[in-house]
């Protein structure tokens, strides 16, 4: 089933706070989204961290590339997005 939405959050080295970020969106009311993770290549724990959350949760989808920046790393999103709209969350 296509989601209404797509939120794309780009993630470099946020494992201190990524948690209660995806907390944040997955706990919404409104359920109809996917929560595409695009982990900027993370030095830290953050690569880890989204694959437990894709794991838990069939809304979260991870793609791990080489750190380009927050526009690459949205671009990379947006060519992952299915939702028939987007939002970013940084």
């Amino acid at each position: 089933m296509i989601p209404y939405i797509s939120i794309i959050m780009p993630v470099y080295n946020a494992d201190k706070y990524l948690a209660d970020a995806i907390d944040s969106v997955l706990s919404q009311s409104f359920e109809d989204f996917e929560l595409i993770l695009v982990n900027d290549g993370s030095k830290d724990q953050s690569g880890a961290i989204c694959d437990r959350y894709a794991q838990k949760d069939p809304r979260v989808v991870v793609l791990h590339k080489e750190n380009g920046g927050i526009c690459d790393a949205r671009n990379a999103g947006l060519g992952m997005a299915t939702g028939e709209y987007v939002g970013f969350m940084d």
